[in-house]
Protein backbone atom coordinates (compact mmCIF):
# COMPACT_ATOMS: atom_id res chain seq x y z
CA UNK A 1 0.00 0.00 0.00
CA UNK A 2 1.80 3.39 -0.80
CA UNK A 3 2.15 6.05 1.65
CA UNK A 4 -0.70 8.38 0.10
CA UNK A 5 -3.32 5.38 1.16
CA UNK A 6 -2.18 5.44 4.19
CA UNK A 7 -1.89 9.14 4.91
CA UNK A 8 -4.47 10.02 7.16
CA UNK A 9 -7.45 12.47 6.28
CA UNK A 10 -8.59 14.96 8.85
CA UNK A 11 -12.08 15.46 8.57
CA UNK A 12 -14.04 18.32 10.80
CA UNK A 13 -17.56 18.06 11.65
CA UNK A 14 -19.33 21.40 13.02
CA UNK A 15 -22.39 20.07 13.58
CA UNK A 16 -24.60 18.46 16.37
CA UNK A 17 -24.47 14.55 15.53
CA UNK A 18 -24.82 12.23 17.82
CA UNK A 19 -22.18 9.79 19.07
CA UNK A 20 -23.56 7.18 16.94
CA UNK A 21 -23.27 8.66 13.96
CA UNK A 22 -20.19 10.10 14.45
CA UNK A 23 -19.06 6.24 15.23
CA UNK A 24 -21.22 5.02 12.05
CA UNK A 25 -18.76 7.55 10.13
CA UNK A 26 -15.55 6.51 11.75
CA UNK A 27 -15.88 2.92 10.59
CA UNK A 28 -16.03 4.25 6.86
CA UNK A 29 -12.21 4.06 6.89
CA UNK A 30 -9.16 4.08 9.27
CA UNK A 31 -7.50 6.26 7.15
CA UNK A 32 -10.10 9.27 8.43
CA UNK A 33 -9.21 10.88 11.83
CA UNK A 34 -12.80 12.76 12.41
CA UNK A 35 -13.68 15.21 15.00
CA UNK A 36 -16.34 17.02 16.15
CA UNK A 37 -16.55 20.64 16.99
CA UNK A 38 -19.75 22.30 18.09
CA UNK A 39 -21.65 24.79 18.33
CA UNK A 40 -18.17 26.67 18.90
CA UNK A 41 -15.23 25.89 16.44
CA UNK A 42 -11.47 27.35 17.66
CA UNK A 43 -10.08 29.26 14.43
CA UNK A 44 -7.20 26.14 15.04
CA UNK A 45 -9.11 23.42 14.08
CA UNK A 46 -9.20 24.30 10.93
CA UNK A 47 -5.65 24.77 10.19
CA UNK A 48 -4.88 20.99 9.40
CA UNK A 49 -8.27 19.68 8.35
CA UNK A 50 -8.59 18.05 4.85
CA UNK A 51 -12.63 17.95 4.60
CA UNK A 52 -15.27 20.44 6.44
CA UNK A 53 -18.64 19.17 7.71
CA UNK A 54 -20.36 22.37 8.22
CA UNK A 55 -23.95 24.44 9.26
CA UNK A 56 -22.72 27.90 9.29
CA UNK A 57 -19.18 27.83 10.48
CA UNK A 58 -16.71 28.74 7.03
CA UNK A 59 -12.85 29.35 7.83
CA UNK A 60 -11.12 31.82 5.43
CA UNK A 61 -8.80 30.28 3.24
CA UNK A 62 -5.86 31.24 5.14
CA UNK A 63 -6.91 29.58 8.30
CA UNK A 64 -7.55 26.38 6.31
CA UNK A 65 -4.58 26.02 4.10
CA UNK A 66 -5.04 22.33 3.47
CA UNK A 67 -9.14 22.38 2.69
CA UNK A 68 -9.90 20.36 -0.38
CA UNK A 69 -13.65 19.95 -0.17
CA UNK A 70 -17.16 21.15 1.75
CA UNK A 71 -19.75 19.40 2.63
CA UNK A 72 -22.64 21.12 3.58
CA UNK A 73 -25.49 20.45 6.39
CA UNK A 74 -28.35 21.50 3.96
CA UNK A 75 -29.29 21.82 0.31
CA UNK A 76 -29.11 25.40 -0.39
CA UNK A 77 -25.69 26.61 -2.04
CA UNK A 78 -26.80 30.45 -2.38
CA UNK A 79 -24.70 30.96 1.26
CA UNK A 80 -21.18 29.36 0.63
CA UNK A 81 -20.67 30.32 -3.11
CA UNK A 82 -20.00 33.99 -2.49
CA UNK A 83 -17.39 33.11 0.35
CA UNK A 84 -13.76 34.15 -0.39
CA UNK A 85 -13.01 29.72 0.77
CA UNK A 86 -16.80 28.95 -1.67
CA UNK A 87 -14.56 30.94 -4.45
CA UNK A 88 -10.98 28.65 -3.83
CA UNK A 89 -11.33 26.72 -7.16
CA UNK A 90 -9.49 23.65 -5.17
CA UNK A 91 -12.12 23.16 -2.55
CA UNK A 92 -15.11 20.97 -3.48
CA UNK A 93 -18.11 21.91 -2.15
CA UNK A 94 -21.14 19.58 -2.48
CA UNK A 95 -24.70 19.57 -0.32
CA UNK A 96 -26.98 17.74 1.28
CA UNK A 97 -29.47 17.82 -1.62
CA UNK A 98 -32.08 14.86 -2.01
CA UNK A 99 -32.50 14.71 1.69
CA UNK A 100 -35.18 16.91 1.88
CA UNK A 101 -37.66 15.30 -1.07
CA UNK A 102 -39.63 13.38 1.08
CA UNK A 103 -40.36 15.60 4.21
CA UNK A 104 -40.80 18.76 1.68
CA UNK A 105 -43.39 16.55 -0.71
CA UNK A 106 -45.02 16.13 2.17
CA UNK A 107 -45.47 19.63 3.12
CA UNK A 108 -46.55 20.79 0.04
CA UNK A 109 -49.24 17.80 -0.33
CA UNK A 110 -50.39 19.24 3.45
CA UNK A 111 -50.60 22.47 2.34
CA UNK A 112 -52.66 21.74 -1.17
CA UNK A 113 -55.10 19.40 1.40
CA UNK A 114 -55.18 22.39 4.18
CA UNK A 115 -56.29 24.51 1.23
CA UNK A 116 -58.71 22.62 -0.47
CA UNK A 117 -60.39 21.53 2.76
CA UNK A 118 -59.81 25.34 4.25
CA UNK A 119 -58.00 23.95 7.46
CA UNK A 120 -57.42 27.47 8.43
CA UNK A 121 -60.37 28.65 8.41
CA UNK A 122 -61.58 25.10 10.92
CA UNK A 123 -58.81 26.04 13.05
CA UNK A 124 -60.35 29.33 13.49
CA UNK A 125 -63.94 27.95 14.02
CA UNK A 126 -62.72 25.83 16.78
CA UNK A 127 -60.65 28.98 18.42
CA UNK A 128 -64.22 30.65 19.00
CA UNK A 129 -66.24 27.33 19.42
CA UNK A 130 -67.78 27.91 16.03
CA UNK A 131 -70.04 25.28 14.59
CA UNK A 132 -70.87 27.23 11.32
CA UNK A 133 -74.39 27.04 9.70
CA UNK A 134 -74.06 25.75 6.25
CA UNK A 135 -71.15 23.50 7.32
CA UNK A 136 -71.50 21.84 3.57
CA UNK A 137 -72.05 24.14 1.51
CA UNK A 138 -68.95 26.20 3.26
CA UNK A 139 -67.05 23.45 2.87
CA UNK A 140 -66.92 21.99 -0.54
CA UNK A 141 -62.94 20.73 -1.28
CA UNK A 142 -62.35 19.64 -4.47
CA UNK A 143 -60.16 16.59 -4.55
CA UNK A 144 -56.80 16.86 -5.78
CA UNK A 145 -57.48 13.84 -7.73
CA UNK A 146 -57.89 15.18 -11.59
CA UNK A 147 -56.20 18.93 -10.72
CA UNK A 148 -53.20 20.05 -12.61
CA UNK A 149 -49.59 20.85 -10.62
CA UNK A 150 -46.99 22.72 -12.00
CA UNK A 151 -43.67 22.58 -10.93
CA UNK A 152 -41.23 25.00 -11.02
CA UNK A 153 -37.69 23.45 -11.42
CA UNK A 154 -37.30 19.77 -11.69
CA UNK A 155 -34.50 18.84 -8.95
CA UNK A 156 -34.57 16.08 -6.40
CA UNK A 157 -37.66 17.62 -4.43
CA UNK A 158 -39.84 18.50 -7.57
CA UNK A 159 -39.52 14.79 -8.41
CA UNK A 160 -40.68 13.02 -5.28
CA UNK A 161 -43.45 15.56 -5.11
CA UNK A 162 -44.35 14.60 -9.17
CA UNK A 163 -44.20 10.84 -8.13
CA UNK A 164 -46.84 11.23 -5.27
CA UNK A 165 -48.68 13.48 -6.93
CA UNK A 166 -49.17 11.03 -9.56
CA UNK A 167 -50.26 8.34 -7.33
CA UNK A 168 -53.06 10.64 -5.96
CA UNK A 169 -53.86 10.89 -10.03
CA UNK A 170 -53.01 14.85 -10.24
CA UNK A 171 -52.03 15.81 -14.05
CA UNK A 172 -48.17 16.88 -13.69
CA UNK A 173 -46.19 19.58 -15.32
CA UNK A 174 -42.90 21.04 -14.85
CA UNK A 175 -40.18 23.50 -16.01
CA UNK A 176 -36.75 22.31 -16.29
CA UNK A 177 -33.37 24.27 -17.65
CA UNK A 178 -31.89 21.63 -19.80
CA UNK A 179 -34.34 19.61 -20.90
CA UNK A 180 -31.44 17.75 -22.99
CA UNK A 181 -30.37 16.19 -20.06
CA UNK A 182 -33.68 14.35 -18.31
CA UNK A 183 -31.56 12.36 -15.63
CA UNK A 184 -30.07 13.83 -12.59
CA UNK A 185 -26.52 12.81 -12.41
CA UNK A 186 -24.07 12.74 -9.32
CA UNK A 187 -27.15 13.49 -7.15
CA UNK A 188 -28.56 11.97 -4.06
CA UNK A 189 -31.67 9.57 -3.85
CA UNK A 190 -33.33 8.14 -1.25
CA UNK A 191 -34.43 4.47 -2.30
CA UNK A 192 -37.75 4.65 -3.93
CA UNK A 193 -37.99 7.99 -4.03
CA UNK A 194 -38.59 10.67 -7.46
CA UNK A 195 -38.54 10.16 -10.78
CA UNK A 196 -34.94 9.40 -12.28
CA UNK A 197 -35.66 9.34 -15.69
CA UNK A 198 -38.37 12.56 -15.75
CA UNK A 199 -41.12 10.21 -17.13
CA UNK A 200 -44.13 11.72 -15.08
CA UNK A 201 -44.74 15.46 -15.98
CA UNK A 202 -47.48 15.22 -18.92
CA UNK A 203 -44.93 18.20 -20.39
CA UNK A 204 -42.03 19.18 -19.57
CA UNK A 205 -41.36 23.27 -20.44
CA UNK A 206 -38.16 25.16 -20.95
CA UNK A 207 -37.31 27.43 -18.43
CA UNK A 208 -38.58 30.57 -20.31
CA UNK A 209 -41.87 28.96 -21.24
CA UNK A 210 -42.58 29.25 -17.28
CA UNK A 211 -45.36 31.71 -18.44
CA UNK A 212 -47.23 29.12 -20.31
CA UNK A 213 -47.17 26.44 -18.03
CA UNK A 214 -48.51 28.63 -15.04
CA UNK A 215 -51.72 29.26 -17.45
CA UNK A 216 -52.67 25.69 -16.81
CA UNK A 217 -52.35 25.26 -12.88
CA UNK A 218 -54.11 24.57 -10.14
CA UNK A 219 -51.18 24.47 -8.01
CA UNK A 220 -47.19 26.05 -8.66
CA UNK A 221 -44.96 24.78 -6.25
CA UNK A 222 -41.44 26.50 -6.28
CA UNK A 223 -38.46 24.46 -6.30
CA UNK A 224 -35.42 26.11 -8.34
CA UNK A 225 -32.49 26.92 -6.09
CA UNK A 226 -31.72 30.58 -5.71
CA UNK A 227 -29.35 32.54 -8.23
CA UNK A 228 -28.79 35.24 -9.81
CA UNK A 229 -30.87 33.43 -13.06
CA UNK A 230 -33.41 32.36 -10.96
CA UNK A 231 -33.96 35.98 -8.55
CA UNK A 232 -37.37 37.10 -8.46
CA UNK A 233 -38.23 34.46 -11.04
CA UNK A 234 -41.92 34.51 -10.16
CA UNK A 235 -42.06 38.25 -10.67
CA UNK A 236 -45.40 40.01 -11.66
CA UNK A 237 -46.36 39.36 -15.40
CA UNK A 238 -45.65 35.52 -13.83
CA UNK A 239 -48.31 36.55 -10.99
CA UNK A 240 -50.31 37.75 -13.82
CA UNK A 241 -50.35 34.57 -16.15
CA UNK A 242 -51.45 32.57 -13.11
CA UNK A 243 -55.25 31.30 -12.89
CA UNK A 244 -57.38 33.64 -10.29
CA UNK A 245 -57.80 30.22 -8.80
CA UNK A 246 -54.21 28.75 -8.80
CA UNK A 247 -52.29 28.73 -5.52
CA UNK A 248 -48.72 29.30 -5.23
CA UNK A 249 -46.61 27.13 -3.10
CA UNK A 250 -43.03 28.36 -2.49
CA UNK A 251 -40.54 25.99 -0.71
CA UNK A 252 -37.05 27.28 -2.81
CA UNK A 253 -35.72 30.70 -1.10
CA UNK A 254 -37.92 33.88 -0.58
CA UNK A 255 -35.49 35.70 -3.49
CA UNK A 256 -36.98 33.10 -6.24
CA UNK A 257 -40.08 35.53 -5.84
CA UNK A 258 -40.63 39.17 -5.84
CA UNK A 259 -42.72 39.31 -2.32
CA UNK A 260 -44.03 42.75 -3.49
CA UNK A 261 -45.69 41.68 -6.30
CA UNK A 262 -46.86 38.65 -4.90
CA UNK A 263 -48.65 40.68 -2.02
CA UNK A 264 -50.51 42.94 -4.18
CA UNK A 265 -51.74 39.84 -6.56
CA UNK A 266 -52.91 38.51 -3.47
CA UNK A 267 -54.52 41.55 -1.89
CA UNK A 268 -56.10 41.78 -5.53
CA UNK A 269 -57.37 38.68 -5.31
CA UNK A 270 -54.98 38.16 -9.02
CA UNK A 271 -54.12 34.47 -7.58
CA UNK A 272 -56.49 32.61 -4.98
CA UNK A 273 -53.59 32.43 -2.58
CA UNK A 274 -50.47 30.93 -1.60
CA UNK A 275 -48.61 28.92 0.99
CA UNK A 276 -45.17 30.20 1.93
CA UNK A 277 -42.27 28.42 4.08
CA UNK A 278 -39.51 31.04 2.70
CA UNK A 279 -39.28 34.84 2.44
CA UNK A 280 -36.78 37.95 1.39
CA UNK A 281 -36.28 38.56 4.87
CA UNK A 282 -36.57 36.04 7.75
CA UNK A 283 -37.98 35.81 10.38
CA UNK A 284 -40.51 37.36 8.24
CA UNK A 285 -40.75 40.94 9.79
CA UNK A 286 -43.82 41.92 11.77
CA UNK A 287 -44.94 44.32 10.12
CA UNK A 288 -45.05 42.46 6.65
CA UNK A 289 -48.89 42.70 4.88
CA UNK A 290 -48.83 38.97 4.35
CA UNK A 291 -49.59 38.16 8.12
CA UNK A 292 -52.55 39.93 7.59
CA UNK A 293 -53.76 38.22 4.33
CA UNK A 294 -56.26 35.60 4.65
CA UNK A 295 -55.62 33.52 1.65
CA UNK A 296 -51.87 32.84 2.95
CA UNK A 297 -50.51 30.05 4.91
CA UNK A 298 -46.96 30.85 6.36
CA UNK A 299 -45.23 28.31 8.22
CA UNK A 300 -41.49 29.39 9.06
CA UNK A 301 -39.09 27.80 6.80
CA UNK A 302 -39.79 24.34 8.53
CA UNK A 303 -40.63 22.67 5.35
CA UNK A 304 -37.48 20.19 4.79
CA UNK A 305 -37.35 19.68 8.80
CA UNK A 306 -37.90 16.34 10.68
CA UNK A 307 -36.86 14.41 12.98
CA UNK A 308 -34.33 12.15 10.97
CA UNK A 309 -32.21 14.93 9.60
CA UNK A 310 -29.01 14.26 10.95
CA UNK A 311 -29.24 10.70 9.98
CA UNK A 312 -30.00 11.97 6.44
CA UNK A 313 -27.37 14.46 6.21
CA UNK A 314 -24.79 11.43 7.38
CA UNK A 315 -25.94 9.14 5.27
CA UNK A 316 -25.13 11.43 1.99
CA UNK A 317 -21.75 12.35 3.79
CA UNK A 318 -20.86 9.12 4.50
CA UNK A 319 -21.43 7.86 0.47
CA UNK A 320 -19.49 10.96 -0.30
CA UNK A 321 -16.45 10.19 2.19
CA UNK A 322 -16.46 6.49 0.25
CA UNK A 323 -16.18 8.59 -2.72
CA UNK A 324 -13.57 10.66 -1.77
CA UNK A 325 -11.28 7.58 -0.29
CA UNK A 326 -12.04 6.10 -3.73
CA UNK A 327 -10.96 8.80 -5.77
CA UNK A 328 -14.29 8.85 -7.19
CA UNK A 329 -16.84 11.84 -8.14
CA UNK A 330 -18.49 13.35 -5.38
CA UNK A 331 -22.37 13.62 -5.43
CA UNK A 332 -24.57 17.22 -4.70
CA UNK A 333 -21.23 18.84 -5.79
CA UNK A 334 -21.69 22.90 -6.49
CA UNK A 335 -21.49 23.90 -10.57
CA UNK A 336 -19.83 27.43 -9.78
CA UNK A 337 -21.05 28.25 -13.34
CA UNK A 338 -24.31 27.57 -12.53
CA UNK A 339 -24.18 28.62 -8.79
CA UNK A 340 -26.08 25.58 -7.39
Amino acid sequence: MSDEQNEKIRVLVCADFSDEIMDELRAISDRLHIEKRHPEVPTPAYQDIDILYTIWHFPEPDQAPNLRWIQLHYAGMENIADRPIGRVESVQITSCSGIHAVPITEYCIGMMLAWEYRLPEMLKNKEKSHWPKNPYSQFIPQTLRGQTLGIVGYGSIARELARVADQMGMRVLATKRDLRTLTEENAYREADTGDPDAEIPDRLYPAEALGAMVTECDFVVVTVPLTSATHHLIDESILNKMRRDAVLINIARGGVVDEAALIKALQERKIAGAALDVFEEEPLPKESPLWGLDNVIITPHVAGNNTRYHQRAAAVFGENLRRYLENQPLINRLDRNRGY
